[in-house]
């Protein structure tokens, strides 16, 4: 049998068509299970999954997170969001319809690198709770929501790439924080303030992080 049905998403002016799951696919369990990868990489693996306005520091917290534990010798990778932008997502826009599609595929494909064994990091503006809430559910009690708490005028302030004041003279249309909403994580496992030195907000989250079992310090 075939796919069983499409459905179709208006990103940007394009028609996005994402095929539904095939009626006679079954879920392979390999042998090398998560947690005989766990053992191999001396600590469980987890999504952290960080969300905020542009701007508010997710990308350069991410990876400054990365750097720490990779130091440490800990596997990880941070799905950054103009990244997937070029391949995985490059066919979706901006619309609220092609931003719920990108985070279902963001979703997914965090599910699959937490199953492979690694610290995942996802940088995304993910605005919407009902989207966030849906990758919470596909990936259970892994998924920590860590909520990057920037001020707006902090976050316009930071704006190298001048999107906030295009976005306020009409050039950028459904921007968020601008024309289009966030909506505030309302139980967060993290808030994060950034606006404090990024080491502080690194440590704040590698506690949490030894808090939770994820891996032991270190003496």
């Amino acid at each position: 049998m075939g796919w069983l049905a499409t459905v179709k998403i208006l990103s940007g002016g394009d028609i996005v068509t994402i095929p539904s799951k095939s009626s006679n696919t079954v879920w392979h369990h390999a042998t090398v299970t998560r947690q005989r990868r766990a053992e191999l990489n001396h600590h469980q693996s987890i999504l952290l999954w960080f969300t905020g306005l542009s701007g508010a520091g997710k990308s350069t917290l991410a990876h400054a997170l990365e750097e720490r534990l990779y130091q440490m010798g800990y596997h990880t990778f941070v799905l950054d969001g103009d990244n997937v932008r070029h391949g995985l997502c490059g066919d979706l826009g901006f619309s609220n319809e092609a931003r719920i599609e990108n985070i279902r595929r963001i979703g997914e494909i965090a599910k699959l690198f937490v199953e492979a064994g690694v610290i995942v990091l996802t940088a995304f503006i993910s605005p919407f709770r009902a989207d966030r809430q849906k990758a919470r559910n596909l990936v259970g009690e892994d998924f920590v929501e860590i909520y990057c708490n920037c001020p707006l005028s902090v976050c316009e302030d930071r704006d190298v790439k001048g999107l906030y004041r295009r976005a306020k003279a009409g050039e950028i249309k459904e921007f968020t924080g601008i024309s289009s909403p966030y909506e505030e994580p309302e139980h967060p496992e993290l808030v994060i303030d950034t606006t404090k030195s990024l080491d502080e907000c690194v440590d704040q989250i590698l506690t949490y992080l030894v808090q939770r079992g994820v891996y032991e310090r270190k003496s």
